[in-house]
């Protein structure tokens, strides 16, 4: 009852909240002056009519930078955690190794006398047989649970998956070469209109999703996708090294011709820039989904 009151009173507070904020919400008549700012300089400055992706790629290039790192960071950690742990099996294995090399360790000094060698050699018979019956036994059973273990891992494997409706493979086959398409779109011409590359690279990565839903058997080459998003980030950081060099700071792209205005090749070196974090963002996230579904 108590915990019903308590929710109760939590939900009103953040009612009386919300309708605050919407009751004393007023639209900014004008622009703040670092907005106004922004939007008089860049379409100059950058020749870019889309301001959104001219501030975050130029004048917020390190929080950018930062951005990828994270998402970068992100992914080698599933990457790590959800990475298949095979230790039990290759402890078991050396396990049974050391168990089968062990009675040969035991040759001790044996005295030198007929008498005594003779009781040393029955002594040493009885413990080396006790020994090998202790030890057989010890690998008999840990055998018998490596090979269960091994046994019920195939189970699992080999588990019937559940096969996508046909709904789902028909879409797919429809709709998958429009989302890569579209992702590629946006990509390309972030600097012109809404979009850029972290939402084409999201976009593609959706696409990825689709595929491995409809597919569930189909595998991605990790190891590629890897590469591209180191390469893309190695390109990336480049470019802001170059404008660094030839021109006003980091990521500044006007060490290229800005071109004409709303043309698709114009902007400086923006759209290449955009590229290259639509195809970083779009192989980190790939990456990750295909963690998590294995």
């Amino acid at each position: 009852m108590m915990r019903h009151v308590f929710v109760a009173i939590i939900v009103v507070l953040f009612g009386l909240i919300f309708a605050r904020m919407t009751g004393v919400y007023v639209e900014l008549e004008a622009l703040r002056p670092l907005a106004e700012q922004y939007v008089t300089r860049a379409p100059v400055e950058l020749g870019t009519p889309n301001i959104i992706t001219g501030i975050l790629i130029t004048y917020r290039g390190f929080d950018t930078l930062g951005e990828v790192a994270v998402l970068f960071m992100v992914a080698a950690s599933i990457g790590l955690l959800l990475k298949k742990d095979d230790a039990p099996a290759r402890a078991a294995i050396a396990k049974t190794t050391a168990a089968k090399r062990a009675p040969s360790s035991a040759k001790s000094l044996l005295p030198k006398t007929e008498a005594a060698k003779a009781a040393a050699a029955r002594s040493a018979a009885a413990k080396a047989n006790a020994e090998s019956k202790v030890e057989s036994a010890r690998i008999a059973s840990a055998g018998a649970k490596a090979a269960k273990s091994v046994e019920s891992a195939s189970d699992d494997d080999e588990a019937p998956r559940r096969e996508p409706s046909e709904i789902v493979r028909t879409g797919t086959e429809v709709l998958l070469p429009l989302i890569f398409t579209f992702g590629a779109y946006v990509i390309v011409n972030g600097h012109l209109s809404a979009g850029g590359g972290f939402q084409g690279g999201a976009i593609v990565a959706s696409g990825v999703m689709l595929m491995l839903l409809a597919r569930p058997g189909s595998t991605l080459n990790v190891a590629l996708l890897s590469i591209i998003e180191s390469f893309a980030g190695v390109f990336y950081v480049g470019l802001g090294i170059l404008g660094l060099i030839l021109a006003g700071g980091f990521l500044d792209p006007r060490f290229l011709p800005k071109g004409e205005f709303g043309a698709f090749i114009s902007a400086g070196a923006i759209p290449l820039i955009s590229a290259l974090l639509g195809i970083k963002v779009g192989a980190e996230l790939s990456v990750i989904i295909d963690r998590f579904r294995s």
